[in-house]
């Protein structure tokens, strides 16, 4: 396999490219929609952030997976333009009110102290606040679009009609050449987004998306889709004679029990050899340590590292290494490395040095690394959060993670099941995120959300 895949890389099928379009159109499409629905909500929901219940809303929306969110929406909407749009808006939703607060919140207070008495916050708001947001909101739209491209072709993975189903489609039948096409063809999407994506363009980006995902032809999900639907997910003991103690037992000792212990042993072996790896990793892209040349293929190797989404990566890996946690790992781990290497480089740019500082290993070993160990840790903690929200879905590779009992049920009907899993999996992403934010305030270090931010974002 490793020779056919050589021989496909050395030597790709551009002939398919043609076809490759619409996936292409459709991918951008998603994006573009789920993006657009996740950011309004999110701008709704952002001034109503430190309310309790709004805040456990927003939790809960995005410790849950697009692919998650896909898996249950298909048994709702079907393989419609809607589940794909609503499995990137809802969880979008959520970071983007956590995000979007946090702008608000550090708004200068100064304009509306000098407005008349007894304006309404809405107006406040509208005419004031959100203003001074604008640039800060602007840069984490265009981050958030880049993530919106990566999920969109992730749910070709599910059946969505994205460049994932044709990578994956490609893999099955053994067709590399035309594998290693859909990959650069992502690539030629996702890298020059910044020099393509211009926001007086959005209006007919966001028409185009419209009417692309209107010309989805949808296999009919026949009557009462909405209240099989609303009846499957009411737990089993409250529909049929099942036994409470069976039910719970199955699903709380027999499936949630040893998918947890494989999601959290995933993701912290994972953590770790990305920890590791952005140590080593973010010298690439500093020039005083890398060389200009140096620096200029680090970055190019980073950015195509980061841009690939773990799930395609580990997909990609599985068919190399064959089938163990193994390729999940590295996939975990080198892309959320190179994000932390990444943003690392673009920090240690800005770090004034002496003029006769080192350079080389003695610059990094003595200076940089020492210096930007408070950003190193934070930007690492907040990455354990995605990791492990990332670990889960990487079940549905066939490895033994949440993900996979949850395919599981979605697979024999069983919704009552899904919705306890993903509970499970919603508390155990807020353990690790109240841990996390622990660890940091211990630690006396910043939160990583917040660098990211102000570096364009992850």
């Amino acid at each position: 396999m490793m020779q056919a895949m050589a021989s496909g890389i050395m030597s790709p099928d551009f002939s398919v490219l043609p076809g490759l379009l619409y996936a292409t159109a459709l991918t951008l499409a998603f994006a573009f929609a789920g993006v657009s629905l996740g950011a309004l909500i999110g701008l709704f929901l952002a001034p109503f952030y430190r309310l309790a219940i709004i805040r456990a809303l927003c939790v809960s929306l995005r410790a849950v997976h697009e692919l998650f969110w896909a898996l249950v929406l298909l048994n709702l909407t079907g393989l419609s333009p809607l589940t794909g749009v609503l499995s990137i808006g809802l969880p979008y939703a959520g970071i983007f009110a956590k995000v979007f607060a946090e702008y608000l919140e550090e708004t200068d207070p100064s304009p509306i102290r000098a407005l008349p008495q007894g304006l309404s916050p809405v107006t406040q708001l509208i005419w004031m606040r959100l203003p001074q947001c604008v640039p800060q909101i602007r840069s984490y739209l265009l981050y958030r679009l880049e993530c919106g491209i990566r999920s969109s072709a992730v749910l070709g993975f599910i059946g969505l009609p994205t460049l994932g189903f044709q990578l994956e489609s490609s893999f099955k039948q053994a067709h590399y050449d035309q594998a290693v096409v859909v990959l650069a063809l992502f690539f030629a999407l996702i890298l020059p987004m910044r020099y393509w994506m211009r926001w007086r363009l959005v209006p007919l980006f966001w028409i185009a998306s419209v009417v692309i995902l209107a010309q989805i032809t949808v296999p009919p999900m026949g009557g009462g889709a909405v209240w099989r639907f609303i009846h499957d997910i009411v737990p089993a003991p409250m529909r049929t004679d099942a036994q409470w103690s069976s039910w719970l037992s199955k699903i709380f000792i027999e499936q949630a029990a040893p998918g947890v212990w494989s999601t959290i042993i995933m993701s912290q072996v994972a953590l770790a050899v990305a920890t590791v790896f952005a140590a080593l990793a973010f010298p690439m892209i500093v020039p005083r340590v890398a060389g200009r040349i140096g620096a200029l293929l680090g970055h190019g190797v980073l950015v195509m590292i980061r841009s690939t989404p773990e799930y395609m990566l580990a997909f990609i890996l599985l068919q190399w290494l064959g089938p163990s946690m193994l390729p999940a790992i590295l996939a975990l781990a080198v892309h959320n490395g190179a994000i932390v290497a990444h943003l690392l480089g673009r920090h240690a740019h800005d770090i004034r040095l002496r003029h006769d500082a080192p350079r080389g290993l003695t610059l990094w070993g003595w200076e940089l690394m020492p210096r930007l160990a408070g950003n190193f840790w934070a930007l690492c903690l907040y990455r354990w959060e995605i990791i492990l929200r990332e670990s889960a879905i990487m079940g549905m590779l066939g490895l033994g993670t949440l993900g996979f009992y949850i395919q599981k049920n979605v697979q024999e009907l069983r919704l009552d099941r899904v919705v306890m899993l993903l509970i499970v999996s919603i508390l155990l992403t807020w353990v690790v995120d109240t841990l996390s934010r622990g660890l940091r305030q211990k630690m006396r270090i910043g939160d990583g959300l917040k660098i990211e931010g102000g570096r364009g974002k992850r």
